[in-house]
């Protein structure tokens, strides 16, 4: 039997990372704009994993195909944790340059080590017949002092990683794949879906 994967965003960004990790499934791949679903889903989970399911569940109960959606973020130890599962929503209607200068500006006091931070990313899948798939990675690094770099979105300019001395906005796509929470994540759902996919062609 003939899937395809409908991934929970509209985010061009995302897809075009998530298309170049899951080409080998060898399936279509289509965003929810792609797959003519528009919803308004209310994100109200209080984890990564559990937002992702909310998200994933609402597309598939239209669809009835794969449906994997993601729900990720940046959580600041200096900030308890914020911005967590509000990341999206952090200081609602500012753009990305704003609240990554705020996120700096937080931290102006903060002892070297304490701007430990990591980029965390759950991923939820639908199956055809119901049921739930969920991966969860993360990616560990540092609040930058100042935002740098331009292959990335989001808080990736203030994401630095120590081991590469770069931003995760200055690190080539093809590595930020192999490094990145999301990268990670798909990885992982993607062999527990070649798992389901053979079972189903056994």
């Amino acid at each position: 039997m003939k899937h395809r994967i409908i991934f929970a965003t509209g985010n061009e960004g995302k897809m075009k990372e998530i298309r170049m990790i899951l080409a080998d499934l060898g399936m279509e791949i289509l965003s929810m704009k792609e797959a003519k679903v528009q919803l308004e889903i209310e994100e109200n989970g209080s984890t990564f994993g559990e937002n992702a399911e909310i998200k994933a569940q609402a597309v598939w109960n239209i669809t009835k195909d794969i449906v994997l959606a993601d729900d990720s973020g940046l959580a600041v130890d200096y900030l308890n944790g914020e911005p967590g599962v509000y990341s999206a929503r952090y200081m609602e209607g500012a753009s990305y340059e704003v609240k990554n200068r705020t996120i700096i500006e937080r931290l102006k006091d903060a002892k070297e080590e304490e701007r430990t931070a990591r980029f965390v990313c759950a991923i939820a899948a639908v199956l055809p017949d119901g049921s739930v798939l969920h991966t969860e990675e993360c990616v560990e690094g540092l609040i930058a002092h100042e935002p740098a770099g331009t292959n990335g979105f989001g808080y990736d300019p203030i994401f630095y990683l120590p081991e590469y001395g770069k931003t995760s906005a200055q690190i080539p796509l093809e590595k930020k794949n192999e490094i990145s929470h999301r990268g990670k994540a798909l990885e992982a759902m993607k062999l527990k879906l070649k798992e389901v996919l053979q079972g189903e062609n056994q």
